[in-house]
């Protein structure tokens, strides 16, 4: 059974930063396409980034220049580094992974950024 486990979400002002991880775990297969997903409250669930197995990138245009979506193949780890944070920024953020043709997702990490 494959899991994802984020990590990094937290409490940070508007203009900081914070770095979200996913470890995936639970096979053997390459994990082909991994994403940053996020859902603020009352909101829909969003694309915030994704990235292939060979790295070309896809960003929300509100977040482009500010996040930066990156992968460890090795580690089967997916990273988020999200800076100039501002409020509206402020959801729970889901990683999520697709191989062999399923569809996989985190339980998701809480990113709160103050005013």
């Amino acid at each position: 059974q494959v899991q994802l486990v984020e990590s990094g979400g937290g409490l940070v002002q508007a203009g900081g930063s914070l770095r979200l991880s996913c470890a995936a775990s639970g096979t053997s297969f390459p994990i082909n396409h991994m994403a940053w997903y996020r859902q603020a409250p009352g909101n829909q669930r969003g694309l915030v980034a994704d990235i292939t197995r060979r790295g070309s990138t896809n960003y929300a245009d509100s977040v482009k220049g500010r996040f930066t979506i990156s992968r460890d193949n090795a580690k089967n780890t997916v990273y988020l580094q999200m800076n100039s944070l501002k409020p509206e920024d402020t959801a729970v953020y889901y990683c999520n992974a697709g191989l062999i043709g399923m569809n996989y997702w985190g339980k998701g990490t809480l990113v709160t950024v103050s005013s």
